[in-house]
């Protein structure tokens, strides 16, 4: 039996499957998705310098994508490869971490051994400064971490104070006192947020995983206030449009002119397509706002912070910033569905009255048109009858000819007698040939 299971083979292709079953398109990549963008494994003391840099331009990808391998080329090291989404390498002093997002890449530099005085010497340090100043992109985000051993510092208030150039400190403690955050979550001097870590008995695992919390939380915090200042100029057009709205409706709800009311349909045809726009070009900005919103919170939950010396932690901290900034862009949000619905709605109460008033319009003409037709016709009728009497006038007048040339020849009678017997018959005759003519008339009309 052993020997048997050793005959077995041993399926090395990722592709074979030994059941014969056919595989999703996606099989395979969703589990390979799982472990994408793993967290990075540092052991303290270490340093960290993070930027966030949004997208720009609809060639920023090959950009990006060609500013790393001239970095990669100096250093001799293996470049990414075309269609990579995101590049870890150990570059020999320090390592380079780029991932790139839907509208934002993240640019993380690590570097081992503690600095000489806090913050002095950051990870970003080693990098060239020329390749640095070129980064495709706008910043969004910049965090520098340092990560330092409880047992290798006095970590209180006022010692670490100078660190973070004489600011309002923010602290807690993390994970069950496994470690400890101090931050002011201000830029400083050099253009970057800072954050200090101090490990208390996180594993090198851990203290990764933190360090991408934190990296995380700083980008998408940042990132969900950019929709902040787009909520706040549109929540002023939005009032403009209200105000504007409100007018046209005590319009509307006034005497009623066809030709005013024609001209407040175009106005509010005019407003809808302005609302149709606002919403277009905010719709995206405030969605991401509420899925990084939902991110930043997710973070915050993973830190498991507790106070620390009796200072404010983070999440209170950002809660109590961020949160009215959310806030704000909902409620802009919902206000401009709501402004919306209203011009819809207004829009259709005025057409409504509008096409009333053209129905009515085209009622009386048809109804004048009515009259006229019937006055028309007996009109017609008229014409008709006494067309039939004025050509059986000119008939017997032609018969009167024909009688007066025939009296030498028939004597002893008389003409007028005649003409008068023959009256009735000329007449029936007439009518009957009119009225067979206007039948015909009527069925080739009808066909």
């Amino acid at each position: 039996m052993r020997q048997a299971l050793h005959q077995l083979p041993v399926l090395n292709d990722p592709l074979h499957d030994s059941f014969g079953l056919s595989q999703h398109m996606r099989f395979q990549d969703n589990y390979a998705d799982l472990h994408a963008r793993p967290f990075p494994v540092a052991t303290t003391p270490v340093r960290v310098s993070h930027m966030t840099l949004l997208h720009t331009g609809t060639d920023h990808y090959p950009r990006e994508l060609n500013h790393l391998k001239s970095l990669c080329k100096r250093y001799s090291i293996n470049p990414p490869s075309e269609g990579d989404v995101c590049f870890y390498q150990n570059f020999g002093e320090f390592e380079v971490r780029w991932e790139r997002h839907t509208e934002f890449s993240s640019y993380t530099f690590l570097l081992k051994g503690k600095s000489t005085q806090c913050f002095a010497q950051p990870a970003i340090s080693l990098l060239p400064d020329d390749w640095i100043s070129e980064l495709p992109g706008e910043v969004v985000a910049a965090l520098h971490i340092e990560g330092i051993d409880s047992d290798t510092a006095v970590v209180d208030k006022e010692t670490l104070r100078p660190c973070f150039e004489g600011q309002r400190l923010i602290a807690s403690q993390l994970g069950n006192e496994a470690a400890s955050v101090w931050s002011a979550l201000r830029l400083h001097s050099d253009g970057f947020n800072r954050i200090l870590l101090v490990n208390n008995s996180l594993n090198e695992c851990q203290t990764g995983r933190l360090i991408r919390t934190l990296l995380e939380l700083e980008a998408y915090r940042n990132m969900m206030l950019l929709a902040f200042p787009v909520a706040q100029q549109t929540s002023a057009q939005v009032s403009d449009m209200e105000t504007e709205l409100a007018d046209l409706l005590r319009q509307i709800s006034g005497e009623r002119v066809i030709s005013e009311e024609r001209e407040q349909l175009e106005k509010l045809s005019d407003m809808a397509a302005a609302v149709a726009e606002l919403i277009a070009e905010t719709r995206y900005r405030f969605d991401a706002a509420r899925a990084y919103y939902q991110m930043v919170q997710s973070r915050l939950e993973d830190l498991q912070e507790t106070e620390l010396n009796g200072l404010q932690t983070m999440s209170a901290f950002i809660e109590h910033r961020l949160g009215p900034a959310f806030r704000t862009t909902e409620a802009t949000k919902r206000r401009l569905d709501d402004l919306s619905s209203r011009v819809d709605r207004a829009s259709d109460f005025l057409r409504t009255r509008v096409d009333m008033a053209i129905e009515a319009q085209n009622q009386a003409l048809l109804q004048s048109m009515d009259k006229r037709a019937q006055l028309q016709f007996r009109l017609q009728q008229t014409v008709e009858g006494l067309s039939i009497v004025v050509i059986t006038y000119y008939v017997l007048a032609l018969c009167g000819v024909l009688f007066n040339a025939a009296v030498p020849y028939t004597p002893g009678v008389d003409v007028t007698t005649l003409k008068a017997a023959f009256l009735p018959v000329v007449l029936a005759g007439v009518w009957l040939v009119t009225h067979r003519v206007k039948k015909h008339l009527k069925r080739d009309a009808e066909n």
